[in-house]
């Protein structure tokens, strides 16, 4: 097992990465207040991991209540988090009672989003079932709901006591989600760390097969990559904006598609195309920069190409992000393999061309 720490000093927390801990109680007893916990979870992870995790607790003297959610990104709403809020009062959790999300991103979204709201504030632990979520949207208290109008706009920064990832979850996850999570894993190589990219790219084939070792060195250096970031900007003032390399775009194409056509990572891979032919039109990165890209997203088998939603949908979509600021959209771009930078002066023909050129 490898932990690292997430450094936000009294509500500082440990990311614990192995295999065979969804039964390990005694790594998740330190950070309970009471012997309470909610579950939420959903209809796929459900069976396959909810008694296994409920079990560890209850031997160890642990009482549990669990909702089951129904699957995926087009549930992310009002009437889903709802039921998480149903549950909690059906069961008359306490403010004290620890919440745990079990499953991928959108779990561990609303999940912590409940935690942030009922009683104005429950802990909560992530034990994130996905690659995507272990690598990424489990690490830095960012929950958030969707809206018809935009992804992820109705949230709150909240973060969790412990992130438990499970590398054996990911042996019952689908080829199309293991893909969709090394969307983000390529991100942290692209945006701030060169000898990750390269790593990437002698390695992708590993972690394709699941490599266990390879797994577990990707999912750890993301992570770390991941808690530095989030360590010195909390709530995105600055840095942590860096993180949403491809996700303006990207956030546009799901939103446009309507939620769960594509999933996340397939729309952040195809926006991270366009930011990087965004960033060549600006001389900032050359057209070898640009293959190179592609050509490692398309080993892992992600779109490199974004639907024809036209030009005028994209960039209304993209108005709606939430990086947009005094009116003005500001894009996370590449100054250079490992070096993103945040811009709010690119030329809106550029974008325009730039959305064009990546479509098909």
């Amino acid at each position: 097992m490898q932990t690292l720490n997430v450094a936000l000093g009294e509500r500082a927390y440990p990311i614990h990465i192995g295999r065979g801990l969804l039964g390990r109680a005694d790594l998740i007893l330190p950070h309970l207040k009471t012997q309470r916990v909610a579950i939420v979870t959903n209809e796929v992870v459900g069976p396959l991991y909810l008694e296994r995790l409920r079990a560890g607790l209850e031997d160890a003297g642990v009482r549990t209540a669990a909702v089951v959610l129904p699957d995926g990104e087009a549930h992310k709403d009002w009437e889903t988090l709802a039921r998480i809020f149903d549950m909690l009062l059906a069961e008359r959790c306490e403010r004290s009672t620890t919440l745990v999300a079990l499953g991928g991103g959108v779990v561990g979204d609303m999940g912590g989003f409940a935690a942030a709201c009922y009683q104005r504030g429950m802990p909560f632990i992530q034990v994130p079932t996905t690659l995507l979520s272990q690598v990424d949207s489990s690490v830095g208290g960012k929950t958030a709901i969707n809206h018809p109008l935009g992804k992820n706009m109705i949230g709150a920064f909240y973060q969790p006591r412990l992130v438990l990832a499970d590398i054996d979850t990911l042996d019952t996850l689908p080829d199309r989600e293991l893909s969709a999570g090394l969307a983000e894993v390529i991100k942290y190589g692209l945006i701030r760390d060169p000898g990750f990219l390269a790593w990437l790219e002698l390695n992708l084939d590993r972690l394709m097969a699941r490599d266990t070792d390879a797994l577990a060195w990707a999912i750890e250096r993301s992570c770390r990559n991941k808690a530095e970031v989030v360590a010195a900007d909390e709530t995105e003032q600055g840095e942590r904006a860096l993180l949403n390399l491809g996700h303006t775009f990207g956030h546009a194409i799901e939103t446009g598609l309507g939620y769960g056509e594509w999933l996340h990572g397939e729309a952040v891979a195809a926006g991270t195309m366009m930011a990087a032919e965004l960033s060549r039109r600006l001389g900032w990165i050359d057209a070898a920069a640009v293959a190179r890209i592609e050509v490692l997203l398309e080993r892992a088998r992600l779109p490199v190409w974004g639907p024809r939603l036209g030009v005028e949908r994209y960039v209304e979509l993209m108005s709606h992000d939430k990086k947009v600021e005094a009116g003005k959209l500001r894009l996370v771009l590449l100054r250079a393999l490992g070096c993103a930078v945040m811009h709010g002066e690119a030329p809106a023909g550029e974008i325009a061309a730039a959305i064009e050129a990546r479509c098909r």
